[in-house]
């Protein structure tokens, strides 16, 4: 895996440790022994691991920083005790047992703590301290391509689970989640926003008599000409079965009621083409619905208002545009 380290701590410790660590891996190695420096190269580059000097300054409070966002959580956090400069006199003179430290850096959030000798020597010692750090290096390249291809199927998993598969649209769960959003914009803007909720007139006759691969074409048909009369900001959804809704921004009542009825006639007036061989005569009815004081931040009672109307298009004859009679 090809991936970028980010080395931190005082000149000493990275002229024994940079190179050593270009030599070990493929990748980015950058340096920094500026703590502040290092986090602004952390969150802005986002290395696969961070290697940080044990005895400097700062580093355990930046790695327990980095484990606290979400954003950075996953960059795995190398502690290094070097001792490689560090006379058998300074060893014997330090008290602390080395589990200590180890504790204390997993328990700020470090994934590893190495103490290390590196001296260059090619001797017993110096050979061991690069096969663990090249193994800890490996162990964390290996969790961030983890991590990486989970959040990549996640985000696969996710518009798998917000996307209508037939017409390609957003679905109704993206509709729950997405109409929310757009009242409390609405809101804080001080601007309209309206619904439309449309259903195919006898779509359940065109299943029965033609079968639901002809229903399925009629379906994607009626979407590709209801994206190409919207507007960029208009969002239309498949709320289910052969039932639509349009969320209209910056739309009040009677101009949600011009465009349903544009809808409504560019349906209607040309024939649904089913691959050549067939041409269906094809309408909808549509119930609209504006934003008022009184609705809920959901959007359940605006919806609720669209859905009543479009009830009412149907009872009254089909092919037509409903609204209520106060606007609302």
């Amino acid at each position: 895996m090809d991936a970028s380290v980010l080395v931190v701590g005082n000149e000493r410790f990275l002229s024994t440790f940079v190179n050593q660590i270009r030599y070990l891996m493929s990748g980015t190695v950058e340096a920094s022994s500026n703590i502040d420096e290092a986090l602004v190269l952390i969150q802005t580059k986002q290395p696969a691991v961070l290697i940080l000097q044990a005895t400097q300054i700062g580093s355990l409070e930046l790695c327990s920083q980095i484990k606290e966002q979400t954003q950075l959580g996953w960059i795995y956090c190398i502690l290094v005790n070097d001792q490689s400069n560090i006379s058998e006199d300074e060893r014997l003179s330090d008290q602390r047992p080395d589990w200590v430290a180890c504790a204390e850096a997993l328990e700020n959030g470090a994934d590893a703590y190495l103490g290390l000798t590196l001296t260059g020597t090619g001797e017993q010692e110096d050979i061991e301290g690069k096969r663990l750090l090249r193994a800890q290096i490996q162990a964390g390249l290996r969790g961030v391509k983890l991590y990486r291809e989970l959040m990549q199927t996640n985000d696969v998993l996710s518009t798998m689970a917000l996307a209508d598969p037939l017409t390609e649209l957003s679905n109704r769960r993206a509709m729950e989640w997405d109409l929310p959003r757009q009242i409390q914009n609405a809101l804080i803007q001080s601007t309209p926003l309206s619904l439309i909720m449309l259903d195919v007139d006898y779509f359940k006759s065109v299943n029965d008599n033609y079968g639901h691969q002809v229903g399925d074409r009629v379906l994607q048909l009626l979407t590709a000409r209801l994206q190409h009369n919207l507007r960029v900001q208009d969002t239309l959804f498949r709320y289910g079965g052969e039932e639509f809704v349009i969320i209209l921004s910056q739309t009040n009542f009677q101009e949600a009621q011009i465009v349903a009825g544009r809808l409504r006639k560019l349906i209607s007036d040309q024939p649904f083409n089913i691959d050549g061989a067939l041409a269906l005569e094809i309408t909808i009815s549509l119930g609209c619905a504006s934003l008022n004081s009184e609705d809920d931040l959901k959007g359940e009672s605006l919806l609720w208002r669209a859905d009543h109307n479009l009830l009412r298009a149907k009872s009254s004859g089909r092919n037509q545009v409903f609204g209520g009679e106060d606007g609302y």
